[in-house]
């Protein structure tokens, strides 16, 4: 494991030691916990918009999306536990 030095204002660094006390964990251990939730974060949110980029260019190229009711009432009987069958894709193209 490699070593990376962190600068900190110490306003921060005492608040971020404070945290991790109350949570009766080091500051080492609170900065490395902290460092992996935003990078987890950042990741899910670039996972994210590459998909929704690839939604709308297949929108684009198709015509095609669902109809934002008839999804929505799929999604809340599938959440209710109830079988239904996924609506079919409209072209928006006349």
């Amino acid at each position: 494991m490699s070593t990376t030095s962190l600068k900190l204002h110490d306003a921060l660094k005492q608040r971020a030691a404070a945290v991790a006390q109350h949570h009766g964990m080091t500051p080492h251990a609170f900065m490395v916990q902290a460092i992996e939730i935003a990078t987890r974060a950042a990741e899910q949110r670039s996972s994210f918009l590459a998909d929704a980029k690839a939604a709308h260019e297949n929108f684009l190229a198709t015509g095609k999306s669902y109809d934002g009711d008839a999804f929505g009432h799929y999604i809340k009987a599938r959440v209710a536990g109830k079988e239904t069958s996924k609506p079919r894709l409209k072209s928006w193209r006349s």
